[in-house]
């Protein structure tokens, strides 16, 4: 599922209660005055857990920041690691299917959620977490490149490929692409594919302990072939949780949000997405928000 789906599918979920405080468990965060480089018409998305398991979104969207939180939306535990897999819906209901690794028991889950307007108030009816995979101990990142997951363990990089066996998605047998080095990669998100047959390749998008934020490229075909760029050498250590998502006036530019484990966030905006040159990355911090929630990367 290419990354612009998946915003969108985030984004009408977020929609679905107009972004109504009266709809949230927890009231948002007030609103931050837009920052001037970031496009109005640009938005991103992440998901979060609250140490009681509680599920959030933190959004960047149209200037404003917000959180959202809908009744009911209570997994019981904190992921080490969670990503989006799919969603759709409309402005009464919507569905999400995302992988999300346990913190304890070593297993990744399927997490299926089912939410409906109910007496003008979006909530959670139905939520389920399904065993997929063994083997998951240890797991920091997540990102899907459909149909593809990576993950990030220990000093290693893993890709699995989704599948159906009887009729029942589950996960191939992990193929390690790198043991060394990315132990140093604080964040990872799926961007986007591009090229044809032997050259295809998936472009994930990150961050590291020495600052520096990072562009790889993984061939599709023969996985452990992997470049990368530096688009940034300094001053994206401090994130935990790297967004990105789609402007509908500039679709070749993307809107990049950084939160860090204080509660505060970055918004930026990249001209160009795909040129792998960061120079043209502006913006610049938000402030402090209270997103104090373990948050992931979409």
């Amino acid at each position: 599922m290419r990354k612009t789906i998946l915003t969108a599918a985030m984004a009408l979920t977020v929609a679905a209660t107009g972004l109504a405080v009266a709809e949230a468990v927890t009231p948002a965060k007030p609103a931050h005055a837009a920052l001037s480089d970031v496009p109005a018409d640009c938005g991103v998305f992440t998901a979060a857990y609250r140490s009681d398991g509680q599920r959030l979104t933190y959004w960047y969207s149209g200037g404003e920041t917000g959180t959202t939180a809908y009744a009911n939306d209570n997994l019981g535990w904190v992921p080490t690691a969670h990503q989006q897999i799919g969603g759709s819906g409309d402005d009464t209901s919507f569905r999400s299917t995302e992988y999300a690794a346990h913190p304890t028991d070593g297993w990744l889950y399927k997490v299926s959620r089912q939410g409906e307007l109910v007496d003008g108030t979006m909530r959670i009816t139905t939520i389920s977490a399904e065993r997929l995979k063994s083997g998951f101990a240890g797991t920091r990142v997540l990102a899907t490149a459909s149909p593809y997951l990576y993950r990030v363990a220990g000093t290693s990089l893993y890709r699995y490929t989704e599948t159906y066996v009887d009729g029942e998605f589950t996960l191939s047998s992990p193929v390690k692409l790198t043991s060394t080095g990315w132990d140093t990669v604080n964040t990872l998100t799926y961007e986007r594919s591009g090229g044809t047959g032997s050259a295809a390749v998936d472009v994930l998008i990150g961050t590291k302990t020495n600052g520096q934020l990072k562009e790889w490229r993984v061939n599709r075909a023969t996985p452990k072939t992997i470049t990368s760029k530096v688009l940034r050498t300094v001053g994206w250590a401090p994130f935990t949780s790297l967004s990105t998502g789609y402007c509908d006036a500039h679709p070749n530019g993307r809107p990049i949000l950084g939160i860090k484990a204080s509660g505060a966030a970055s918004a930026h905006f990249d001209a160009n997405k795909t040129d792998g040159v960061g120079t043209d990355i502006s913006g610049g911090s938000l402030g402090s928000l209270g997103w104090t929630a373990k948050a992931y990367g979409q």
